[in-house]
Parts: structure tokens; C-alpha cells; sequence
């Protein structure tokens, strides 16, 4: 006998870090930790000469650029204690567990450090669903030795492939959810198996390639075209649905773009089913 509110649809949703659960870049945050400055320019310039994959930058320097070679992974922690979060990302993941009988797996997939990422999301994103850089140290000095792993670019999509591989879900029930031109190659794999892919910043090569674009400040917000696209709900019922969380929705600029204000109505939360 089934249970009375059973899950009838698993999805597995995927989501960079930088700028797309946080505000900050993660290099630009380790480089004010350490009074490193230049941040910006040294990535403009191995971005010009393509030296290295689109979002694996920042593995470069602290491999390679003798002032960031001193980082430890005590640093990347820190960075990590330090980066602003969007709001609201522990009550996106407990409303993802269940939306009117669709279940939602969530997965980290970054180019960021994988300590900055545990850190930032602990107590939020279990360790085991984040997939960021992972740096091999050295046992003695502490000192990063090599690269174990970057989901950068096509890197991502090796991992997305990888955890679908290991989930009993379609092709089509992807949803990818990212910010910059790092996240392209996944999208466009995403596309192309009938996905969802959501940007949440107006990048120009992204923007075009994404299936929707949602700017807020907030990470409830992608839940917009997930409940259009995916659960078919119409506005009316989308607008229910946050005010039953206790969230007006002060803002939904429906152009290409979903603009979309969230805040506290004061009321009382309706529980989490």
C-alpha cells in the first residue's frame, strides 16, 4: 500500500556557487583575506590568453601565481566562514524534498574550492551533494600540490553525467541553475537532453542559452520556473505558494527576465508539508 502523499517525479537540480548562491566571488574573497590584490586583473589576463578553462582561474593562481601559493586549507575554510550567502537556501532545499509530489535532489557543482563550499554551506548542503575543486596537499607543509579534481566548463558536465549515471531519473529531468560563461558547456548539455536551466545573472553569452533567467536576491526564486515549467502552475497558484511560506511577492517583472522581489509579510508561515 503506498503512502498517501507519496513522491511520484525525482529531478536532480544542480547549482553553481559564486554569484549564484552567494553574492561574492570566492577568489576575490580569499584575496582580501590575504591582502592580495589584483584579483580581477590576473583573471582578466589568463581569460585573454585562454590559458585555462573558463571558472578554473582561480585553481591556476593557487597553483601556480607565486603570491596565492601560500594559501593552506585552513584559508579556503575561513574564506568560506566569510562569503555572503543568498537568502533563504535551507528553505529551498526543505521545500524542494517535496512540491506537490515532484522531489527535487539537490547537488553544489562548482569550480570554487570545495572547502570554501563546505564551509559556506555547513549545516545547509550536506558535503557529500557538493562537488567543488579538490586540491591534493602536500602532507608536511600543507602546501597545494595538484589538482584531484575542477568542474569548470566541460568539467561540470562530467559531473552532472556522473550522479545522473547513479539516479534513477531521465534525461529530461535535469535543471541546472548557474551565473557565468563556466557554466555554458553545461547548459547546453543540459538543453540538449530536454532539461531546465535557469541563470540567475544576465551574462551575455549565458543569458541566451538558458531556458529562463531569474534575478533576486533571494535563492527561493528559482523555485519561479520550476513550479511554471516543470509542475505547469499558473501565476495564481505561484503567488499562493509564497504567501503560504510567508513571502509577498512585491516584485515578478515577467519580461525575458523574471525580476522577482521576495520579503517577510509579518504573517504566519503555513508548516512545511
Amino acid at each position: 500500500m503506498s503512502e498517501p502523499h507519496s513522491i511520484s517525479k525525482r529531478y536532480l537540480l544542480f547549482s553553481d556557487f559564486d554569484q549564484t548562491l552567494s553574492f561574492n566571488d570566492s577568489g576575490h574573497v580569499l584575496s582580501d583575506l590575504l591582502g592580495i590584490s589584483g584579483f580581477s586583473e590576473r583573471v582578466a589576463g589568463l581569460s585573454d590568453i585562454h590559458l585555462v578553462q573558463q571558472g578554473g582561474e582561480l585553481s591556476y593562481l593557487l597553483l601556480h601565481d607565486p603570491e596565492f601559493r601560500r594559501v593552506r586549507r585552513e584559508h579556503l575554510v575561513e574564506v568560506g566562514k566569510r562569503v555572503r550567502l543568498k537568502a533563504n537556501i535551507g528553505l529551498l532545499l526543505k521545500l524542494l524534498a517535496d512540491l506537490d509530489g515532484h522531489q527535487f535532489s539537490f547537488y553544489v557543482v562548482s569550480a570554487a574550492p570545495e572547502e570554501v563550499i563546505q564551509s559556506a554551506l555547513e549545516g545547509i548542503v550536506d558535503a557529500s551533494h557538493i562537488f567543488g575543486t579538490r586540491f591534493r596537499y602536500d602532507a608536511n607543509t600543507g602546501e597545494i600540490e595538484s589538482l584531484v579534481r575542477l568542474p569548470a566548463g566541460y568539467g561540470k558536465v562530467a559531473v552532472v553525467e556522473e550522479l545522473r549515471a547513479k539516479a534513477p531519473v531521465g534525461y529530461d529531468r535535469l535543471i541546472y541553475v548557474g551565473d557565468g560563461s563556466s557554466d555554458i558547456h553545461v547548459m547546453l548539455h543540459v538543453n540538449r537532453l530536454e532539461g531546465l536551466t535557469i541563470a540567475v545573472s544576465e551574462n551575455r553569452y549565458l543569458a541566451p542559452i538558458a531556458t529562463r533567467t531569474v534575478l533576486s536576491e533571494d535563492a527561493l526564486s528559482v523555485l519561479v520556473p520550476i513550479l511554471e515549467d516543470v509542475l505547469h502552475w499558473d501565476t495564481p497558484r505561484i503567488r499562493a505558494f509564497f504567501e503560504a511560506q510567508g513571502f509577498a511577492m512585491r516584485l515578478w517583472d515577467k519580461v525575458r527576465t523574471d525580476t522577482i522581489m521576495l520579503v517577510p509579510d509579518g504573517g504566519v508561515r503555513a508548516p512545511i508539508q
